[in-house]
């Protein structure tokens, strides 16, 4: 009820000074208008204006990045190497493109600590967007000639291995792993993309 209630009086009055040792109602107006808040360490005092959970949720936000960090830290050095940043910042849900990691990589360190890691996940602008399956078959029907909703099998892997962020040939055979191809050779490119963005 306590805890409760503190957060209440922060709702109330906005950004609150709050201890460890719940404060009462009338100390925490005393705090607000103390132009000096009190620096006594018996007494640890922290400010925040965040709901508690939002607290939590960027708690274990961090939680997961940093757990994250440590399943691509192959040396137990505390640290990732240059090649892995693309590939762990896919793996927290980010959508950086090759040119972004490759710009990225040449001005990281060698060897990229959590800290330097946390700067680059949490940069101004941070990474473009993941497209949506609508962006995907917009884009394949460029190359959907009859307008049937199917492309060649053969035109498809030249457009993911030739244009945009190119695949390689192995990353490709991956993708079409359970693909139906049709007896004309077709693949039907909306099943195609509904499949892959369910993975």
């Amino acid at each position: 009820m306590e805890k409760r209630r503190r957060w209440n009086d922060a709702a109330e009055y906005g950004p609150v000074t709050a201890s460890l040792s719940s404060p009462s109602r009338a100390e925490t107006k005393h705090k607000r208008s103390t132009s000096h808040p009190r620096t006594d360490l018996s007494a640890i005092r922290y400010q925040t204006c965040l709901p508690p959970k939002l607290v939590c949720a960027s708690l274990l936000l961090r939680s997961q990045t940093k757990e994250a960090f440590a399943l691509f830290d192959k040396k137990g050095t505390g640290t990732i190497s240059r090649e892995s940043l693309g590939d762990l910042l896919r793996a927290l849900g980010q959508n950086p493109t090759q040119a972004e990691v490759a710009e990225l990589a040449a001005s990281a360190p060698r060897d990229i600590d959590f800290a330097t890691f946390s700067a680059i996940l949490n940069r101004p602008g941070g990474f473009s967007p993941a497209g949506t399956a609508e962006d995907f078959i917009r884009g394949f029907r460029v190359f959907d000639k009859e307008g049937n909703g199917y492309i060649g099998a053969g035109e498809l892997r030249y457009v993911l291995t030739s244009l945009g962020e190119k695949l390689s040939d192995e990353e490709v055979d991956e993708l079409m792993k359970g693909v139906q191809i049709g007896s004309d050779g077709n693949i039907d490119y909306e099943k195609f993309v509904r499949s892959i963005l369910q993975q």
